[in-house]
């Protein structure tokens, strides 16, 4: 029988839509964003132009107009693949306890000869494949059909360790390097992690303990992890249980993140959803995520390694995102920002039972920029600090950071919030001696505080309009939102 072939069109209109019923909202936001960033300017994005005799659109026959709210658009037309295969033609077996590494090598191996001949697809038929690490290869999906699960292995030896990332200039956890993510790519081009809403479970419970016991040797690998790579696409999926990070595309181009559902145990440490690190055009839309750490952070290096490699992030989206995380933000900006983070969108946001709505995160030693970042149309229930500047963790890599290396935070535009039940008023922690400024904030709604909760403001300046309770002394401008221009 012939395996089967994916409907990418389908996959992208009919991609799954993880939320939750959210409770009644109490207000409707009637404002209208003041300042934006233009499309063009924002997302000049081609993804998958590639030429091809046999091509499919990502939407529909019937809707030959692709929704302008979502990345579909972005996403044209890109071939399907001609060579596909099962796992099961390479030795694979899915009982949940025979090791298949070695079948996904061999099948990524025999797959790399078609990368200038159509491109090739794996198929994952349902059952429980077990496997350590393997690579992926250009012009390739990875194709998760109903019911299947890919399991990572419980033997460390099989997640390798391999070469720190040049922006962190070692481990984030450990000195020295780290263990490579289960599913790992380095310089590729058109790759598709798909399926029929299959899964890949990392089976993280093993690293989280060696990292609570202080056990841990090297830094634990994330579940994905794609490095200067260009043209990614990952949707439709379930990701559980990563051992650190989920899903980290480094110094990448042109990269979707679509109707995925990323789940793991709430108090498990550091399985942060999707941390876009030093890459640009990227766009995250529709998934549900319950995380240990941050449902989604836009990192770019860290201290005197990120601003030495320079290379930011920039031109990202991130919209309809629901999710909790007791511990940390349901989106955060940095801490690790040392190559610079401009032009991102984050809006239509639902987060709830969380330490922190919307997180900017910063410290001396950093260096780098934040600028040009528009939030917008976020709504939170029981979150403790909806909107918070934080620094002085003072976490770096080693003794070569430095302390004059202070970051600059300007144009910061966040609009149409309403928290529910929210327990602290806004923090807004700058640096001494640093640069915040421009911070606007536009119909913010804060219920729940108790009559004595105060914004608390410090090394920061900017301007607020319809914004209750009522903002420090460093944003109050009399009602005007001629700064918010």
């Amino acid at each position: 029988m012939e395996p089967e072939r994916p409907n990418y069109g389908a996959i992208m209109v009919h991609l799954k839509k993880p939320y939750w019923v959210f409770l009644i909202l109490l207000f409707t936001f009637v404002a209208v964003l003041t300042f934006q960033l233009s499309t063009k300017d924002i997302l000049p994005f081609q993804f998958f132009g590639v030429t091809g005799s046999r091509k499919t659109s990502v939407t529909s026959g019937s809707d030959p107009v692709p929704d302008p709210g979502s990345c579909a658009g972005l996403l044209g037309e890109f071939p399907e693949r001609k060579h596909v295969m099962s796992i099961k033609e390479f030795g694979g077996v899915g009982d949940g306890k025979t090791s298949n590494t070695a079948a996904f090598w061999k099948a990524i191996v025999h797959m790399q000869r078609f990368s200038n001949k159509g491109g090739g697809q794996l198929n994952v038929p349902k059952g429980k494949w077990l496997t350590g690490s393997f690579n992926l290869t250009s012009n390739f999906t990875l194709f998760l059909e109903d019911g299947a699960v890919i399991l990572g292995s419980q033997d460390p030896k099989e997640w390798p360790v391999v070469e720190p990332l040049p922006s962190y200039g070692r481990g984030r956890e450990r000195l020295g390097g780290r263990h490579i993510s289960l599913i790992h790519g380095d310089g590729l081009t058109n790759v598709v992690i798909t399926g029929q809403n299959g899964t890949i479970d990392g089976q993280g419970g093993m690293w989280w303990d060696l990292w609570q016991n202080r056990r841990l040797t090297h830094t634990r690998g994330h579940l994905v992890e794609l490095m200067n790579s260009h043209n990614i696409l990952i949707s439709n999926l379930t990701f559980q249980n990563s051992p650190f990070w989920t899903i980290h595309p480094i110094y990448c181009s042109n990269v979707v993140i679509k109707g995925m559902t990323i789940l793991a145990p709430l108090n498990a440490p550091n399985t942060d959803g999707i941390d876009p690190d030093s890459s640009t055009n990227v766009c995250i839309e529709d998934c549900y995520i319950e995380s240990g750490d941050d449902l989604v952070a836009v990192k770019s290096g860290w201290d005197q390694y990120g601003i030495r490699v320079a290379r930011p992030s920039s031109n990202i989206i991130v919209r309809r995102i629901s999710g909790t995380t007791p511990t940390c933000s349901g989106v955060g900006i940095g801490s690790e920002m040392s190559g610079g983070i401009s032009n991102v969108i984050i809006e239509d946001m639902n987060i709830w039972n969380s330490a922190a709505g919307v997180r900017i995160k910063t410290d001396k030693g950093r260096g780098g920029y934040i600028a040009n970042i528009t939030i917008k149309n976020i709504t939170m229930e029981r979150v403790k600090i909806p909107i918070m500047f934080s620094r002085g963790a003072n976490d770096h890599p080693d003794y070569g950071w430095d302390p004059k290396a202070i970051p600059k935070i300007k144009g910061i535009f966040i609009s149409n919030i309403m928290s529910l039940n929210s327990t602290k008023a806004p923090i807004l922690a700058g640096i001494k001696g640093g640069s915040f400024e421009g911070l606007c904030f536009k119909n913010v709604t804060l219920l729940g505080l108790a009559p004595t909760a105060a914004w608390h403001c410090e090394f920061v300046s900017g301007c607020t309009n319809a914004v209750f309770p009522l903002p420090c002394p460093q944003l109050q401008n009399n009602g005007s939102s001629a700064c918010c221009i």
